[in-house]
């Protein structure tokens, strides 16, 4: 009787709350790609999807080739990513300096927030004209234009992600005695940077669009001005080989962004 009781206490009990922690799935997100590639290509071939509406995928391909052959990959894709780590890192910074800021001070928070709640809504590509009559028609309108992009959505995450942190932590720092400054660091920073790097997340993915809405404006290299120009020619090769330079930014951006993550959140698991 000793001897299962023993067998039972010593048996390994399963973390109940571990359902709802995602779990990695490296090749699923890849395995979608490529079954809509290879239907995208198998359609195209027998004829059930016409060559006006979607262009081969091995022929996009192809174009990739001689993108990179001739060197006009990188002539549009070096002004892109200088334009937009640029723009968005001045507009994201910024935008989280502000958002902490209005999280934490209250006066700060009573006349900034109608200003953002009003700023937020307004197109930002609308605004591009007005960008250029400010900046010029070179490199600083299109700078300003997706850091102003990225700034709003950015404010508005990290603030709420600082009014979301549990007020029992706090509360918890100050019965020990630690300073303002101390709790802001150790538990408000930390507890908020989850929601902060969601909304960065959300923030660089509109910062691709209004790249490609700046580079449409006067630039003659950039992704942007490379589809433009593709467009106004009804190559859809070459269209369709821009779009998917970007979704794969877009790509490279999320996964980047889920690093950052994994290494400032890894106390979460």
């Amino acid at each position: 009787m000793s001897d299962m009781s023993t067998e039972h206490t010593a048996r390994e009990v399963r973390f109940r709350g571990g359902g709802f922690a995602p779990k990695p799935r490296r090749f699923a997100g890849l395995a979608v790609f490529v079954v809509l590639i290879v239907l995208a290509e198998w359609g195209t071939r027998s004829g059930w999807i016409t060559a006006l509406t979607l262009p081969r995928p091995s022929d996009v391909l192809a174009t990739f080739g001689e993108l990179w052959q001739s060197g006009l990959l990188f002539k549009h894709l070096v002004p892109s990513l200088t334009r937009l780590a640029v723009g968005a890192a001045i507009g994201a910074s910024l935008g989280i300096v502000v958002g902490v800021m209005i999280g934490l001070f209250s006066y700060v928070r009573a006349g900034l927030i109608p200003l953002v709640a009003a700023i937020f809504p307004i197109p930002k590509i609308a605004l591009l004209p007005l960008f250029v009559i400010w900046f010029g028609i070179d490199e600083a309108s299109k700078y300003a234009l997706i850091a102003f992009g990225t700034f709003t959505p950015t404010v508005v995450a990290t603030y709420g992600a600082v009014d979301n942190v549990d007020r029992s932590l706090i509360r918890m720092g100050q019965s020990f005695g630690l300073s303002w400054f101390s709790i802001v660091r150790k538990i408000v920073l930390p507890g908020a940077m989850p929601g902060i790097l969601s909304g960065l997340r959300i923030s660089l993915l509109i910062a691709i669009i209004l790249l490609v809405a700046a580079e449409m404006l006067g630039a003659e290299y950039g992704i942007g001005a490379y589809i433009l120009e593709a467009g106004s020619l009804y190559d859809l090769d070459r269209l369709f080989a821009g779009v998917a330079i970007l979704s794969v930014l877009g790509v490279a951006l999320s996964m980047a962004i889920g690093q950052i993550e994994k290494r400032l959140l890894g106390w979460r698991s």
